[in-house]
């Protein structure tokens, strides 16, 4: 499988420049193609092939999220995520408020790249802690009484069983869903399954546990697990706060995720699942 970066291109701002220099470096380093968003968003079919054919990287600066917005207006399916802002905030390094890359701009880039050529080459091996999962951006809304429950309407699919799996690459991020998570109410304990293991799909793939009741985690898809969001061990709360993002439970290397996808349903689907659910539990 070939990559193929996508950039946004906010160049009056230092955050953009980063995003200029961190696409180029990493293009040389995977040996990918740059897609240039202006050509992309105003003759996408210049790019059709390549983006049928590639894992799409998409680099924001900014959260406006410029680049990801493109993408998703016209249905590519992306790979990899990288936001400028938040790897800046976790990073050392003040970025120079100049639009030229100072020494840490150009410092930060070449780490940014480093990172992303390690985990994109070295699948479960993260050099610099957990990966990030970004949040998506389009949910369906599912109401009931006073409460609202949040379904991603792309990239997720979900198990009856409340848990969702989102493919990145060759990899499965597993987490539980925004209506479960505010059926426990507020989480206070995670139990991490083994990294190594093998599960099943359906099998077990950890605990959470809040006041109310202690859940044990169906794993969506079958594979093993190459990584455990160890941060929930101390912060489980971000299970409530993010669950389709920094609340993350698991990755699973696939096993056979073309047979698991029978059983999958779609965030559509799955509202309806929740719909019954919900007034259910009113009944």
């Amino acid at each position: 499988m070939t990559r193929a970066i996508l950039s946004c291109t906010g160049l009056d701002k230092s955050l953009g420049t980063l995003a200029r220099e961190v696409a180029i470096r990493g293009a040389e380093a995977l040996g990918c193609e740059i897609i240039c968003p202006v050509l992309l968003h105003n003759a996408p079919a210049r790019y059709a092939k390549t983006l049928a054919g590639s894992e799409l990287i998409v680099i924001d600066g900014c959260p406006t999220r410029c680049a990801t917005k493109l993408a998703n207006q016209l249905g590519a399916k992306i790979d990899r995520k990288v936001l400028l802002t938040d790897a800046v905030k976790a990073s050392d390094l003040t970025l120079e408020p100049s639009l030229s890359l100072g020494p840490n701009g150009l410092a930060l880039a070449q780490r940014l790249v480093d990172d992303l050529v390690r985990e994109l080459t070295a699948p479960g091996q993260y050099a610099t802690g957990l990966p990030t999962l970004e949040a998506p951006d389009d949910y369906l809304t599912v109401t009931q009484d006073k409460y609202q429950f949040r379904i991603p309407t792309q990239e997720y699919a979900f198990t009856e069983n409340d848990t969702w799996v989102r493919i990145v690459g060759e990899q499965a991020f597993v987490g539980v869903s925004d209506y479960i998570q505010q059926k426990l109410t507020d989480i206070t304990y995670f139990v991490p399954p083994a990294s190594g293991d093998a599960v099943e799909q359906f099998g077990e793939l950890g605990t959470i546990e809040s006041a109310k009741a202690v859940l044990e985690i169906i794993a969506p898809v079958s594979g093993s697990v190459v990584a455990v969001n160890t941060t929930l061990i101390d912060h489980p709360e971000l299970i409530n706060e993010d669950p389709y993002g920094a609340g993350w439970i698991a990755i699973l290397a696939l096993t056979d995720y073309a047979a698991d996808q029978e059983l999958l349903v779609d965030g559509t689907a799955y509202a309806a699942v929740v719909q019954r659910k919900a007034a259910e539990e009113v009944g």
